[in-house]
């Protein structure tokens, strides 16, 4: 069984607006939560209400295997708090067209089948996913057919943006 919630790699914050960051390859670091340097933030974390909301990495952090034993895709990490769970894939590319958009989406779902298989997963109510490209900050309306296919395949809205909001 995979430990989605290893107490040495979660982060707090309760700030009004924090940032996810991860460091560009090749270098194989954890991706983080930061409260100050706003230029390192890929996702933008709007906390209006200042919950408590917990950030844990799941990329060099958590092992996925598929069934040969090889390490398989991951998401960058996952935020939670209360009853809502929000997976996150960081990308940090001006890229034309959507390819990054595609590589995100394989990341967020390999990594939620895997957590789904898990007990803790039934303790959220509210299931969410977010690709966040510091590069392409805005919403991308044109993915609407992505965003409903994710919802229908995996039962987590999906958003395409580097703003994720606490309700």
């Amino acid at each position: 069984m995979i430990n989605f919630f290893p107490e040495e790699h979660k982060q707090v914050s309760k700030k009004k607006r924090f940032g996810i960051c991860d460091t560009p390859p090749p270098p194989a670091q954890k991706a983080y939560i930061d409260e100050a340097n706003g230029q390192n933030w890929i996702a933008v974390v709007e906390n209006f209400y200042q919950d408590s909301v917990t950030f844990t990495p799941v990329d060099h952090c958590i092992e996925i295997k598929r069934p040969d034993e090889t390490m398989d895709n991951r998401c960058d990490g996952f935020l939670y708090y209360d009853t809502t769970v929000i997976f996150v894939e960081l990308k940090q590319r001006n890229e034309v067209g959507s390819k990054w958009i595609k590589e995100g989406d394989n990341q967020l779902r390999v990594t939620i089948r895997h957590f789904e298989n898990t007990p803790q997963a039934k303790g959220f109510k509210i299931k969410k996913a977010c690709i966040s490209n510091s590069a392409k900050p805005l919403f991308r309306f044109f993915q609407a057919e992505r965003m409903d296919r994710f919802f229908s395949d995996t039962g987590y809205t999906l958003r395409i943006e580097n703003r994720i909001h606490i309700d």
